[in-house]
C-alpha cells in the first residue's frame, strides 16, 4: 500500500467524483443547501447547471425533494455540512429517505473535529451514531481521496440510501487507485499483525497507520483495520481480529458513544468478546482550532493510539 505526500479533503474528492458520474449518467440529480463552493458540488454544477438543484438555506426541504425527485426514478445525491445534514434534518432523512428507501445519497461534508476553526457548533460528533441506527441507511467514512471517489461509485450504484461522512481538512492520499478497492460492506486489512487490532475510520486510519509503526518499533505486532463502511458492518473481519489478537483498539473523530467503537464492540461481544478500547470525543463538544491540533489535543493522534494498544496488550499479559 502506497503512501503519496499529497494531501486531499475527502470533499474535493468527492466533487470530483461526482462530476465525472456526471459526465456519465443521466440520472444523477445533485441537491445543495447554499454550501456548493465548500462542499464541492459546484464543480458538477458546472457542467450540469440543469440537473444542480441549490435549495438554499433549507436543508429538510432538500431532503423532501430529493426523495420525491428518487421517486421518479432519478439518483439524488444531497449535500451540506454535516451538521446540517444529519442534525437539523434529522426528521426528514429519517421520514423521507430512510423510511421509504428512497434512492438517495447524503454526503456529508465537513464532518467531526477536523471542521477545525468553526468550532463546536459546526464539528458535529453525533452524525454516525444518528446515522448507523436508522434502518435500510448505508454508512460510509472514506480514509482518503482514493477511497471516497470509489465509495461515491458505489453509492451511486446501490439502490436505496446512503450517508457518506466527509472532511474539510486535506488529508495524506493513502491508496493507490490503480489496486485499492472500496466495497460496501467490507473492513480492508490495511497491516496484518498478530498482538493488537487498531480499527480506525475517516481521517483517523492515517495516524493509526502510523502508530502501527510506532508499536512495531516496541517489538508488538499491530494489525490495522480501515472501518470505511460502517453499515453495513464486515462481522468476519472482526471476529477474526478478535480471535487473533489480544484486542480492540478503536480511533475515531466521533462521540465514542454510539460511534464505530460501539459498534465494533456490539459486534465481538455477541461472536468473539475481547476487550474493545474506543478512541474519541469522551461526552463533550469539540473546540475551536487547527483540525490537526485538535486530534492531537483529543488524544486521537499516533502517539496516543500506540499507547492505547500497547496498555491493551500489556493487560492481556
Amino acid at each position: 500500500m502506497p503512501t503519496a505526500a499529497a494531501k486531499v479533503a475527502t470533499r474535493e474528492a468527492y466533487g470530483k467524483a461526482l462530476a465525472a458520474l456526471g459526465d456519465e449518467r443521466e440520472d444523477i440529480i445533485v441537491l445543495d443547501a447554499d454550501l456548493s463552493g465548500s462542499t464541492k458540488t459546484a464543480v458538477f454544477k458546472k457542467g450540469h447547471p440543469d440537473r444542480f438543484l441549490n435549495m438554499g438555506v433549507a436543508e429538510a426541504n432538500m431532503m423532501g425533494v430529493a426523495s420525491g425527485l428518487a421517486s421518479t426514478g432519478l439518483t439524488a445525491f444531497a449535500s451540506s455540512f454535516a451538521m446540517f445534514a444529519a442534525g437539523k434534518a434529522y426528521e426528514q432523512v429519517r421520514q423521507e429517505i430512510a423510511l421509504p428507501r428512497a434512492n438517495v445519497k447524503i454526503c456529508a461534508t465537513h464532518a467531526g473535529l477536523t471542521v477545525g476553526e468553526d468550532g463546536a457548533s459546526h464539528q458535529v460528533l453525533e452524525d454516525i451514531a444518528l446515522m448507523r441506527v436508522l434502518p435500510n441507511m448505508t454508512v460510509i467514512v472514506p480514509a482518503d481521496a482514493t477511497e471516497t471517489e470509489q465509495a461515491v461509485r458505489a453509492v451511486a450504484e446501490l439502490q436505496g440510501p446512503a450517508y457518506v461522512r466527509l472532511s474539510r481538512m486535506a488529508t495524506p492520499v493513502l491508496f493507490d487507485p490503480a489496486t485499492y478497492r472500496f466495497e460496501i460492506g467490507r473492513i480492508a486489512t490495511l497491516r496484518e499483525g498478530s498482538d493488537v487490532t487498531i480499527a480506525a475510520t475517516g481521517v483517523c486510519v492515517c495516524a493509526a497507520l502510523e502508530a502501527a509503526e510506532l508499536l512495531e518499533r516496541d517489538g508488538i505486532s499491530a494489525r490495522v483495520l480501515n472501518v470505511a463502511c460502517v453499515k453495513p458492518l464486515d462481522v468476519e473481519t472482526l471476529v477474526l481480529a478478535a480471535k487473533e489478537t489480544a484486542g480492540i483498539v478503536t480511533v475515531e473523530e466521533h462521540q465514542r458513544a454510539a460511534g464505530v467503537g460501539s459498534a465494533v464492540a456490539e459486534c465481538v461481544s455477541e461472536r468473539a468478546p475481547c476487550p474493545v478500547v474506543r478512541l474519541g470525543v469522551d461526552d463533550r463538544f469539540g473546540e475551536s482550532g487547527d483540525g490537526a491540533q485538535l486530534l492531537e489535543h483529543f488524544g486521537l493522534g499516533a502517539t496516543h493510539i500506540a499507547a492505547a494498544a500497547s496498555d491493551l496488550v500489556g493487560r492481556a499479559q
